[in-house]
């Protein structure tokens, strides 16, 4: 019985390894359909919840230096006149990082494509704009990129400067508020660096203000027709490759499924009946 529990613990311990395994080989693979379809070098940065070791721990990724290492690395192994993809899914993630991704790909010769399967949010949106051309799905959305200082925006902190009296302000608001300015100024100012090339420095400046200044909230989601509204190259239609990638990233399935459908594409009623 010993024997049989031991050999069961070992099963169960190391099937979670192997199967992650399998996942990474099936996604290469669909990378390299991608690359080969578009004759490019297909990137993906994208953040989901999964799960790691036999313990089911699941854990919630964003955008880190790791992240803008190894992206930056990818980028240095692509020859200059061959494009690059990237697929986007991120919610965001350190300034720092993000910055180092959007300024890697604006300086790449070739053609930079971005494709939006669902959500770039913040980052996500900051990397976007330094792409030639953003593919979205038609339900997909970008956000703002205005700076988060801690739990609050930075335009709400500048806010309540403007509100109260300084003596009736404390030295540490104070402060984050002298913060916050120059974190909107900074983002602004690579945004603007980032879009004048597209749309000119008037037009930039104008859409740089719109996204970092703190005008909706931070998880406001703006859609491809407000995005086209602001003069980005935005258009829709995903390649089929794309989706086949994203279904290899499931969120984390030790969890009751709380969507369920059957995974087949239907006819239409008409060709039914027939």
């Amino acid at each position: 019985m010993f024997e049989l529990l031991l050999i069961l613990l070992l099963i169960y311990t190391l099937f979670p390894v192997i199967r992650h395994r399998q996942i990474a080989s099936a996604r290469f693979r669909a990378i390299r359909r991608l690359e080969l379809s578009r004759k490019s070098r297909a990137i993906t940065l994208i953040h989901r919840q999964e799960t790691l070791s036999f313990l089911g721990i699941p854990f919630r990724s964003y955008i880190d230096i790791d992240d803008s290492e190894q992206i930056l690395r990818a980028i240095r192994l692509t020859p200059d006149d061959m494009p690059i993809d990237l697929v986007l899914h991120t919610p965001g993630g350190l300034v720092l990082a993000s910055e180092q991704i959007a300024e890697a790909l604006n300086k790449h010769p070739a053609k930079v494509t971005v494709f939006v399967p669902h959500y770039a949010m913040s980052g996500g949106t900051m990397i976007s704009l330094a792409a030639d051309e953003i593919v979205m799905d038609e339900n997909a959305v970008l956000g703002p990129v205005d700076p988060q200082l801690g739990r609050f925006p930075a335009a709400s902190i500048i806010e309540v400067t403007k509100i109260k009296k300084a003596d009736e302000i404390s030295d540490n608001t104070l402060i984050m508020a002298d913060i916050a300015k120059k974190a909107i100024r900074q983002v602004r100012n690579f945004v603007k660096q980032l879009l004048t090339p597209r749309m000119g420095e008037a037009k930039a400046l104008e859409v740089a203000e719109l996204l970092s200044g703190g005008h909706w909230t931070h998880d406001y989601p703006l859609g491809g027709k407000e995005l086209k509204q602001l003069g980005l190259a935005v258009r829709f239609g995903l390649p089929r490759e794309i989706y086949e990638l994203m279904e290899l990233y499931r969120q984390n399935p030790s969890r009751r499924p709380t969507v369920q459908y059957i995974p087949l594409p239907y006819q239409s009623n008409r060709r039914n009946n027939s």
